[in-house]
């Protein structure tokens, strides 16, 4: 099969996963295309994709003072419905040039469109269709965004939720399956393999990543403040955005790295913002998270709820947060032990899952 994933660059996660489930589909013998933008196609370019294609920008999320703001987001991503259409038809045409026989849509929505236009096959990849606050408040605005977009992605083949079955979702809060679509969604588990006997472990650095939104530059600067402040911690700090505070004996700054995975496994406790494919990550390699959550993002919200039910992780909220109070609860949270997640996981096999959803899709369109 020739396949195109069409992938959403707003962070690294979806960049992240799609390219773990792309090779894989490549292991097996399908000729797979990816395309994106920005984050999302500089990702994908740095790992060497064969055939790799830019796509314009659909929503355009913004922040200020270190957190994510869902009026500036708004403001900025007006023209949603126009980049839409321009998404949708720079699809279209790779579709007429290639003759793909199936879209893959990682939070990618002018896909979709593209492929009922063009009677291609699409699965939808997502881990949230549901906005909400602390405790289940709404607002009208994610009330009318809630309703838009499970409309929307009804229209896709195959809705592919690359988390754990639940009851060990850990996307559990952000996702409401309408009633009628239980056969369009399927949770098929995370997209991730690793070989556990190819890192050294340990128990000596507080990993640290954020993404590289600028706006998220001010908690990188408290973190440098603590480590000033705590000589017997020793930060490993990423950021793939412009320019991170300078490092030091006991915090060291990154740029782009080809592989997280060696520094996370030396971790004794993960800080990070609260996104799908990082705390996966984390829960993998068996290390408890501290998740600094943005008050207006809900995706985030919801994730550190779930990872404090199971006990891997304490959240705190990071616009309320000060100085004093995040170096304790740094402490705290070396102190958790998560359960095991390791075997669990290489049970569900997410990626050969999601590929024989993939193909069936395929196969029944063609019939």
């Amino acid at each position: 099969m020739k396949l195109l994933f069409v992938v959403c660059g707003e962070g690294l996660g979806h960049a992240s996963r799609s390219l773990h489930l792309g090779h894989y589909l490549q292991q097996h013998g399908h000729e797979v295309h990816f395309a994106g933008y920005e984050k999302s196609y500089d990702f994908m370019n740095q790992h060497g994709c064969a055939h790799i294609h830019a796509t314009p920008r659909e929503v355009c999320l913004e922040g200020e003072d270190g957190f994510f703001s869902l009026k500036k987001t708004l403001w900025y991503s007006k023209w949603l419905p126009f980049d839409m259409v321009r998404s949708a038809l720079n699809i279209h045409r790779l579709i007429k040039k290639h003759r793909f026989d199936c879209i893959i849509c990682d939070t990618m929505y002018g896909g979709v469109l593209a492929g009922r236009l063009n009677r291609v096959p699409v699965v939808f990849v997502t881990n949230q269709n549901h906005f909400n606050g602390l405790n289940g408040t709404t607002n009208p605005v994610w009330r009318v965004l809630n309703f838009l977009i499970r409309r929307y992605i009804r229209l896709a083949d195959l809705i592919l939720v690359p988390d754990y079955p639940p009851p060990d979702t850990v996307s559990e809060y952000n996702l409401v399956v309408p009633k009628g679509d239980e056969a369009k969604y399927a949770f098929c588990g995370p997209f991730y393999v690793f070989d556990p006997t190819r890192y050294v472990y340990g128990c000596k650095t507080i990993f640290t990543s954020f993404g590289g939104e600028p706006y998220k530059l001010p908690m990188y600067q408290t973190l440098r403040k603590i480590a000033d402040r705590r000589t017997d911690l020793c930060f490993d700090v990423f950021y793939t955005g412009a320019e991170l505070p300078a490092s030091s004996g006991n915090f060291v700054s990154h740029g782009y790295v080809p592989n997280l995975y060696e520094h996370l496994a030396l971790a004794r406790v993960a800080i990070v913002h609260g996104g799908l494919t990082t705390l996966h990550e984390a829960l993998l390699f068996g290390k408890p998270v501290l998740i600094i959550m943005d008050p207006g993002h809900p995706e985030q919200q919801n994730n550190a709820k779930k990872i404090v039910d199971m006990g891997a992780g304490i959240a705190v909220d990071g616009r309320t947060v000060t100085q004093d109070v995040l170096e304790m609860r740094i402490d705290e949270a070396m102190a958790l032990s998560p359960r095991p997640f390791r075997q669990f996981h290489q049970k569900i096999n997410g990626r050969q899952n999601a590929m024989d959803l993939i193909i069936a899709v395929v196969m029944r369109r063609k019939r």
